[in-house]
């Protein structure tokens, strides 16, 4: 079918004309003005928003009410896809620093149930298959639950309690150290555990696409089919690894059809949404998205301590508060970053045999925060990559000008400069078009303000963050 006969700007058209009766004018033009109709193709339609911001928050906000009008009026259950386009001679509008008139909109939080709370199931037994590619330390009575991962553990275990129901696929996503692996192993050892005849089966992307590969060579291609395509639980560790292996997709595609088909569930990590993946086929890119997609935050500073107690209870090594505290308030990216701190005090107590003090600690860990301070991080590599998020050139964000698509965007850029650097607040004006030094100070204060009280803002200062540092370790 030729892609004229997908044109589904009709229907687009009439939604957009539908939504904005439902919203008032200044949210409508906040975000709706600067949304337009790019192409569509059979299961998705495709509109060109002006920055990676843009994207980010019309997702959050308003992906499920734009697909439920859709469907509505073509009757087909429609993805939406975005492109990321400049829009010419027109101003863009979400970016006044101001929580009153600025794009980043106050939400409100349900606030009679707590994201802390996760009813566990007990501890992992060792009558786990060993076939099935699990390690039982992977649990979830282990895994700590913070706002950062309570929706993806809370369907982690949902899926666990009841495979192949209502979250069939399932795709987990999010940065390195986050906890994916963990809360996909914790899946199939939680329903291993309770249901011993169930056949699980664990593999990362690339030993799939390795084993698949040997398969071929050796001719055994039905043996390999049989193994995946048998199981009741499928769980597949890192798929952005298939990007660009068109063999390895064509397999994935039948294996996963012959499994949804039957009922068996699935759940996939990834690194990033699976829309961003680039040289992935359209029909897998729609089967991943099918189902329940939850992403992993980096954890705030209460999950971080909770994470550090709960290890440092495991490992029966006395560690007061204040130096848990002392090391989370320096690192901010991942668990990951954080056990690896952790193992470096309790080597230094075992070795050296003493007791970890203040003093100890900030001597121990000193070139661990300056690597997570400073390390390969410029300026302009924060600039870079702010700027591009925002759709602007780095000339705007060192300019004089102070419309509102840039004030937000360059006070994001001082703050995080601020945040990961060990430079003054002298030297950041500096690189910022020769700003004096409070202009910096007032920015990071206000940048502050608003992650207290704009909840669409903190993640997307940590979502920069991490792909800032991803950039520096390159």
């Amino acid at each position: 079918m030729s892609e004229q006969q997908w044109d589904y700007s009709i229907f687009w058209k009439e939604a957009a004309n539908q939504i904005k009766e439902q919203l008032s004018e200044q949210e409508w033009v906040m975000w709706f003005d600067n949304i337009s109709y790019n192409s569509s193709n059979e299961s998705s339609v495709i509109l060109n928003v002006p920055s990676s911001f843009y994207r980010d928050q019309v997702k959050q906000r308003y992906q499920k009410l734009i697909q439920s009008k859709l469907l509505e009026l073509s009757g087909h259950n429609l993805g939406i896809d975005f492109n990321i386009i400049k829009l010419e001679n027109k101003e863009i509008k979400p970016a006044d620093a101001d929580p009153s008139d600025s794009g980043i909109i106050e939400s409100k939080r349900d606030n009679d149930r707590s994201p802390f709370e996760i009813q566990r199931p007990s501890p992992i037994k060792s009558n786990v298959i060993r076939s099935s590619g699990l390690n039982e330390v992977y649990n979830f009575d282990r895994y700590v639950i913070g706002e950062n991962n309570s929706f993806a553990a809370n369907a982690a275990y949902a899926i666990s309690r009841n495979p192949g129901t209502a979250y069939n696929p399932c795709l987990i996503y999010g940065g390195v150290g986050l906890g994916k692996t963990h809360l996909l192993q914790a899946i199939g050892n939680s329903a291993s555990t309770a249901n011993s005849d169930l056949k699980v089966s664990y593999v990362t992307a690339e030993t799939f696409t390795n084993e698949f590969i040997k398969a071929i060579g050796d001719k055994k291609a039905h043996i390999f089919k049989n193994k995946y395509r048998n199981v009741d639980i499928l769980l597949i560790d890192d798929i952005h690894f298939i990007q660009g292996k068109d063999a390895t997709q064509e397999e994935l595609f039948h294996t996963f059809n012959a499994l949804y088909d039957a009922n068996k569930q699935m759940v996939f990590t990834c690194d990033r949404p699976v829309s961003e993946l680039k040289k992935l086929t359209d029909r897998l890119r729609n089967r991943f998205e099918r189902g329940l997609n939850v992403d992993l935050q980096p954890p705030n500073f209460e999950t971080r301590f909770a994470i550090l107690k709960k290890k440092i209870e495991q490992k029966k090594v006395p560690l007061s508060d204040e130096i848990i505290s002392f090391v989370c308030k320096n690192i901010t990216t991942n668990v990951r970053d954080l056990e690896a701190a952790l193992m470096r005090l309790i080597a230094y107590a075992e070795l050296v045999n003493k007791e970890i003090t203040m003093e100890i600690a900030q001597q121990q860990l000193k070139d661990t925060f300056s690597t997570q301070k400073q390390g390969n991080i410029s300026i302009e590599l924060i600039q870079r990559v702010v700027s591009d998020y925002f759709n602007m050139s780095q000339s705007d964000l060192k300019g004089k000008r102070r419309n509102k698509a840039i004030v937000l965007p360059r006070q994001v850029a001082m703050y995080i400069v601020r945040d990961l650097t060990e430079f003054s607040t002298t030297e950041i004006g500096l690189e910022f078009g020769g700003r004096d030094h409070t202009t910096v100070m007032h920015a990071c204060q206000r940048i502050e303000i608003h992650m207290n009280t704009n909840p669409t803002l903190e993640p997307t200062i940590r979502n920069l963050i991490r792909t800032i540092q991803e950039q520096s370790r390159m």
